[in-house]
């Protein structure tokens, strides 16, 4: 049986703290390794990364990081080849999936702009908001990651997320304020997308009804945000059932030709349906595919 994770902070360790080296990093238990950048088990989730420049791919803005996965760098010895979706990249989209904290230690040998001078440093919570893989800088398969600072406003149990032990939780969870910049999403452009399709999922034809009308989800083909940099706009917006909607952002799902395929295994799922007024932009669905769901 695995080590159980240890999830969200560790006391006497704030946000801020420097280390000397990954010795000082791993007794203070922020991090369990010595080598590789992912803290974690496939089993329960990855609870921490060192972002310290080991990938040509990475890139740090501060309170977003994009993030490149173990595995695959090339050597002296060895070229570069594709990273899997397995062991420590696997549990750091396990950790997206379920919503878990990832704490983020950063090495002088990152940007510059947001890494010390020397040694390490604890740089607090982040969240894992986005998944997939690409081809990167050296020609081979990449697993990547967007993780965000976290807004604080949860209060995560230290148990591993495995662990046998039922959590006690809180009776009256308290409530924190805070502010966090992120990407404001027009919702008048997926309400028209919505509206256009009476809230029928274009995937599976569901169509939820409750007491305050129909329920569906505008979901973006191209993600919003870097590096995606998909468009706010109506071409770029799906009418989705929660269920087809979490399916095709986790690259589960895919189209091509106005059809819906599995990605597992390419089967095919159905037509999309697509009204005359839509005017969907294929490369976003392309761009999907191919970062998404084909690439894995």
């Amino acid at each position: 049986m695995a080590q159980d994770s240890v999830f969200g902070e560790i006391p006497g360790n704030p946000p801020g703290t420097t280390y000397a080296d990954r010795e000082a990093v791993k007794r203070a238990g922020l991090q369990r390794h010595l080598q590789g950048g992912i803290s974690g088990h496939p089993a329960q989730g990855a609870d921490a990364i060192i972002v310290s420049g080991g990938y040509v791919d990475d890139r740090d803005y501060g309170d977003r990081i994009i993030y490149t996965g173990q595995g695959g760098r090339a050597t002296a010895t060895k070229p570069a080849k594709d990273q899997e979706l397995s062991g420590n990249n696997l549990a750091l989209a396990i950790s997206g999936q379920t919503g878990l904290p990832v704490r983020v230690i950063r090495g002088a040998g990152g940007d510059a702009a947001f890494s010390p001078k020397a040694g390490y440093r604890y740089d607090g919570l982040f969240v894992v908001v986005q998944q997939w893989s690409e081809i990167g800088v050296e020609g081979k398969l990449v697993q990547r990651y967007v993780l965000e600072a976290s807004d604080g406003g949860a209060s995560w149990e230290t148990s591993g997320a495995t662990s046998s032990t039922r959590p006690v939780g809180r009776a009256a969870p308290s409530r924190s304020s805070s502010v966090v910049q992120r990407i404001v999403r027009n919702s008048v452009i997926t309400q028209w997308v919505k509206d256009l399709y009476s809230g029928t999922c274009q995937i599976c034809r569901t169509q939820l009804q409750t007491p305050v009308g129909f329920y569906s989800e505008g979901a973006h083909i191209r993600a919003l945000g870097a590096p995606h940099d998909g468009p706010d706009t109506v071409d770029n917006v799906l009418c989705l059932c929660p269920n087809d909607h979490v399916l095709f952002d986790k690259g589960a799902l895919y189209i091509a030709d106005e059809q819906v395929f599995r990605a597992a295994d390419d089967s095919l799922v159905g037509d999309l349906l697509v009204s005359k007024d839509h005017g969907i932009d294929w490369s976003h669905a392309a761009y999907h595919r191919e970062h998404f769901a084909r690439a894995h």
